[in-house]
């Protein structure tokens, strides 16, 4: 069985397969930047897109926002609802990619159907890593990191009192920051020392730490949940979790919040090169030909490691969705790369860290920091070779966006590089060159 398309039918015409020029798995931020890509290259090739979630394209870093009480889809539109129709693109939601035969070029769906294609993107996401504990069949236990999720925590939010966040990353911080201003009584568990452990030093992670504190959430590092109970009257249903030193923590609500991995099932076996996710070259072709692949199931080029790696964050799909497009469509453009990056405000601290944070045991490194204890104003770059290579700002990131072009072009900094932390720091620290090459560059977006 094919699906079929209103506007060129999978067909044999003359010994040949009519097929969708350009066909996507997954619908999220690198479908996105794909599509508007090779609209711009390719005004008619035809697009189809397989997303296992209806709507597709909302955005997965505000699913928070679906929870509030004057919640809304519009709040979390990524693109407008024409958006598909607009650029002529087909649809086909509530469907899983299942696999995909090189030899045949097509998608397998899991009720039995083929996608045939010319060119794939796979841009398939990545799924919730389960912590396997006794106890996490429980009602009750949740993850989040889909509408879907937000869909069911929200009704059992009504009726409950008590959570616990298992880990204590980007996801969990902001399930807890979620939970918490919906009145829930939320307590973090960590394994690691210290929360937001991979974006984060200790004196960033230290204040983020204080402020969550300060409004009424429990942070637990260093230790790990064991099990899930269940209620004195219902043990199906969650009731508390136990903690590897024995601690009990009464709770009606589990989040597993302890990270995510590549979606690459589909490719498993079929010659793709695969290591953590599917491995991509400059211009997010893998290893066979018109194949691509971007986003969170994809390992691409990060530019301050010089080196290949899964970076599951949005604009960086978006991106590498965009770059696969334009090579789809007929116009070689290659990946700058991107690196490690956020910029969040949960619990009212506004972060944003880029690159290598945490350089300890790089004897090649230099820090440059300042802290006010007094505004827990926090700032931190790090210099390797006289280049910027990460930085942390908490507090006031107002300049974030000057010290990632610094990192993102190898601006050599060694004539200003004392002024980077400093209060004072912003453009006109720049010298004239250099200024007005960022500044041209912004305004040419």
């Amino acid at each position: 069985m094919c699906i079929q398309l209103p506007q060129r039918s999978i067909s044999v015409r003359g010994g040949r397969l009519t097929v969708p020029k350009y066909v996507i798995v997954g619908g999220s931020a690198g479908a996105v930047g794909a599509i508007e890509a090779i609209r711009e290259v390719d005004a008619d090739g035809t697009i189809t897109v397989i997303s296992e979630e209806a709507p597709p394209a909302y955005s997965r870093p505000m699913i928070g926002e679906f929870l509030s009480v004057d919640a809304s889809m519009r709040k979390l539109a990524y693109r407008s609802e024409g958006f598909w129709q607009q650029n002529r693109v087909e649809t086909i939601v509530g469907k899983k990619a299942v696999g995909v035969d090189l030899a045949g070029r097509c998608v397998k769906l899991d009720g039995g159907e083929k996608v045939y294609f010319e060119r794939l993107l796979i841009a398939s996401g990545s799924r919730p890593v389960i912590v396997k504990v006794k106890g996490i069949e429980k009602d009750g236990v949740f993850t989040f990191t889909t509408l879907a999720d937000a869909s069911i925590l929200k009704e059992r939010i009504a009726r409950s009192r008590r959570a616990v966040v298992v880990g204590g990353g980007l996801i969990g911080v902001y399930a807890a920051d979620v939970l918490s201003d919906l009145g829930v009584k939320t307590t973090i568990v960590e394994l690691r020392e210290r929360i937001l452990s991979l974006l984060l030093d200790q004196v960033a992670s230290e204040i983020v730490k204080t402020r969550i504190q300060e409004k009424g959430v429990d942070v637990i590092t260093g230790h790990s949940v064991q099990q899930i109970l269940g209620k004195q009257d219902d043990e199906s249903e969650v009731g508390a979790v136990v903690l590897d030193d024995g601690r009990v923590i009464a709770c009606d609500i589990v989040v597993m919040a302890v990270g995510v991995r590549p979606r690459i099932e589909l490719v498993q076996g079929t010659g793709i090169n695969v290591n953590v996710g599917i491995v991509v070259d400059r211009f997010m072709r893998t290893n066979m030909p018109d194949v691509y692949a971007c986003g969170d199931a994809a390992e691409a080029y990060d530019f301050i490691l010089n080196d290949n790696r899964v970076l599951p964050q949005w604009p960086t799909a978006y991106e590498g969705g965009r770059i696969a497009g334009y090579n789809m469509a007929g116009k070689e453009v290659q990946y700058p790369g991107g690196t490690l990056m956020s910029a969040l405000k949960y619990f009212d601290v506004p972060v944003a860290a880029a690159g290598l944070t945490d350089p300890r045991g790089d004897d090649r490194c230099e820090v440059l920091s300042s802290l006010d204890p007094l505004t827990s104003t926090y700032k931190k770059v790090v210099v390797k070779d006289d280049k910027v290579v990460g930085f942390i700002l908490v507090n006031d990131i107002e300049k974030a966006g000057i010290l990632f072009y610094l990192m993102s072009k190898g601006v050599n900094i060694a004539g200003f590089k004392e002024k980077l932390v400093s209060n004072t720091f912003g453009l006109i620290s720049l010298p004239a060159k250099i200024r007005n090459r960022m500044l041209e560059e912004s305004f040419r977006g």
